[in-house]
């Protein structure tokens, strides 16, 4: 278990197991001064994929696309991120709208390199627990969660979006791999849009009048008593839309993870416990809408954090594991009640191609009839 968990110096001499400490009684956490203020709402420019072609052709003229689920997940091959152009790199982005994650193998980019592309999609975010202005290091996890979900608050293993506690969560997100284990280590990604789609309809009409609470509360802690940094900023709950509407795709999105979401501002305590009950059933049950990627050296994964839910999968492997994220803020979640579901819009353009393709059919039966 890690060695820097405050609970590890208080045993129990009846049990032998460690004792919980309170956080106002934990030094660690209780005499911590964030040195940055709670932030405040800020207004992104419009995000790059709504200038991209919807076609990609200027993207997929260099990359072959291979997808990994019918549901979520892209491998582009036979390219080069620092090669792209800006049009190619907003197609991208596009591709990442719809497809949830995208993964690249083999990658030249070095970390100044990978900073300049990011800055390409907007102002660069910053993790509470970010000391580089410009990235975050991503190591790896294995930590038994089920244990030491005992001693310190956030569960850390679990589905989540990053900083989705934020006001301004990020949009986009970038992991590229420096150094992992051959084996362990895993990413697993879940898509938001298939979440959604999957609840009953009565289920969808009342979770779209709810809010989720989000938030840092329990993160903050466990990043002090566990990684033993002191985070940037004081935490922080937002009520955010449990359902979200993707400002580019204009499609549904469920925004409830079991990372940072601790209840739903209009329910009762009960009934939100039974509510988080189900939706931890939901993402872990979600295997039809998830993809797991295992990394290599050079691997790059690319992700909407507005469409999909990630999380690292826990492993006992010795080799180190070192990535590096860049994210950018993304606009305020919010819901349009006029947007719609993934497979609502698929079924309603099948209809309307089946509409249009009889009338087609009968203008060619009528041409073939006619006496010449």
């Amino acid at each position: 278990m890690a060695a820097n968990l405050e609970a590890l110096k208080h045993i129990s001499k009846d049990s032998g197991f460690p004792i919980t400490i309170h956080p106002h009684f934990s030094p660690k956490i209780r005499d911590h001064v964030p040195p940055d203020p709670i932030r405040e709402e800020i207004f992104p420019e419009k995000d790059r994929a709504s200038f991209a072609d919807p076609e990609k052709k200027a993207l997929f003229a260099v990359a072959k696309a291979v997808d990994l689920t019918e549901s979520i997940g892209t491998l582009l091959e036979n390219v080069q991120l620092s090669q792209l152009t800006p049009q190619q790199l907003d197609e991208l982005a596009l591709l990442v709208n719809e497809r949830g994650v995208v993964f690249f193998r083999n990658q030249d980019l070095t970390t100044d390199q990978q900073v300049k592309l990011f800055e390409h999609y907007g102002t660069l975010d910053r993790h509470p627990a970010q000391k580089d202005v410009r990235h975050v290091v991503i190591r790896g996890s294995r930590e038994d969660h089920r244990e030491i979900g005992k001693y310190t608050p956030w569960p850390s293993g679990e589905w989540h979006a990053d900083t989705s506690f934020e006001i301004n969560p990020p949009s986009y997100s970038l992991l590229r791999m420096e150094e992992h284990p051959p084996v362990g280590g895993d990413t697993a990604w879940v898509s938001g849009y298939g979440l959604y789609d999957t609840l009953s309809d009565a289920m969808k009409r009342f979770v779209e009048g709810l809010h989720a609470v989000h938030t840092s509360r329990l993160q903050y802690d466990t990043i002090l008593d566990l990684w033993g940094v002191g985070p940037n900023r004081p935490p922080i709950d937002s009520h955010h839309p449990a359902v979200r509407t993707h400002p580019v795709t204009g499609l549904k999105a469920l925004n409830v993870n079991t990372g940072f979401v601790t209840g739903f501002a209009e329910l009762k305590k009960l009934e939100s416990d039974k509510l988080l009950d189900f939706f931890s059933h939901h993402l872990h049950s979600a295997d039809d809408h998830s993809v797991r990627w295992k990394w290599e050296v050079g691997s790059v994964a690319m992700w909407d954090n507005r469409c999909v839910l990630h999380r690292v999968i826990p492993g006992s492997y010795e080799a180190p594991r070192r990535g590096i994220r860049t994210t950018v803020f993304g606009e305020k979640p919010y819901y349009d009640p006029a947007s719609e579901g993934r497979a609502e819009r698929e079924r309603r353009l099948k209809q309307a191609a089946a509409t249009e393709q009889p009338q087609e059919t009968n203008v060619k039966e009528k041409l073939i009839e006619t006496p010449a």
